[in-house]
């Protein structure tokens, strides 16, 4: 063949390869729904976010180091509803830390929604006790009519080593609480019951580690939730999301040893934030930074 004709194929190829591209990256972006931005300038260090267990369009989201302690109520479209205020530790001067993620499931009692707040952000991995705030769902928290509840706290520690993280997920059908930590090669995944006392310290339990591929710090694990049926999980990086379907009698830990699905996922600047929706058909995502938009996937 002269090389006048392979530049020819070698030009059509590559055309058609452009344009595959053009079409799948078309196609994708179709599949994203930005459904709103966060409207309050007070939510700019997002950092968590679930759904709530008693309303089926309410989400709630807290920001990260720097904050007070205090969550917020919005909507998928990101307007606020009200921001609540508990109480945090007396000898923090904001009363928090570092919190990171929030949670919602059930709790040492039955029948009762609770929501979590994990304290548990340490990047210089030198706290020896983390916490988790548990708070009592109630109407009056989502319509605005209280401005302040009453969390219990519970002191978890690792059965290692400090670790930083920033994920918290509730598994309503074991009843654990899972940490899963950030950074490193590989990354642990950590429980406890949910039947713990306010005031109790508690030591974790080391169920698996995980390890993805990637860069360093794209690839650390900034995000995670569990749908409220139990049967899907997630866990979320800077560059990717990880999907599992749980199997019948299967934990929690041991499905995400299995290989993931990374479902389509519009890379955001500081994405830290995942919540599945109430009939968990869907999820949601969005970062830090004041307006950040919220995201909607379909589950996989």
């Amino acid at each position: 063949m002269s090389k006048s004709k392979k530049r020819r194929y070698i030009a059509i190829v590559v055309i058609l390869l452009f344009i595959g591209a053009y079409g799948r990256h078309r196609y994708l972006r179709s599949k994203i729904t930005i459904t709103g931005l966060l409207k309050d300038r007070a939510m700019s260090e997002t950092s968590g976010m679930a759904a709530s267990g008693i309303s089926d369009s309410l989400f709630y989201v807290q920001n990260d180091s720097g904050d007070t302690s205090r969550f917020f109520v919005i909507d998928a479209e990101g307007k606020p509803f009200n921001t609540v205020y508990y109480n945090g530790d007396d000898k923090l001067t904001k009363g928090v830390d570092d919190c990171e993620d929030i949670a919602v499931g059930p709790g040492p009692e039955a029948g009762k929604s609770y929501i979590y707040i994990g304290d548990i952000g340490d990047n210089g991995a030198n706290r020896p006790i983390i916490i988790v705030y548990r708070i009592e769902e109630k109407k009056s928290l989502l319509n605005g009519a209280s401005k302040t509840a009453k969390a219990s706290p519970i002191y978890l520690r690792y059965p290692d080593k400090p670790k930083d993280a920033e994920t918290l997920m509730i598994d309503p059908l074991e009843k654990l609480l899972y940490i899963v930590t950030k950074r490193g090669d590989a990354v642990g995944v950590y429980t406890t019951p949910l039947n713990s006392n306010a005031g109790d310290t508690v030591t974790l339990t080391k169920r698996s580690t995980l390890s993805f591929s990637g860069i360093k710090p794209l690839k650390w694990i900034t995000a995670g939730d569990i749908s409220k049926d139990g049967r899907h999980i997630l866990l979320k990086s800077y560059q990717e999301i990880y999907y599992w379907e749980r199997k019948p009698n299967e934990s929690i830990w041991q499905a995400m040893q299995r290989k993931p699905v990374n479902p389509n996922y519009e890379e955001e600047r500081l994405g830290e934030s995942i919540a599945f929706s109430a009939d968990g058909k869907g999820f949601y995502t969005t970062s830090e930074g004041v307006f950040a938009p919220i995201f909607y996937y379909k589950t996989p």
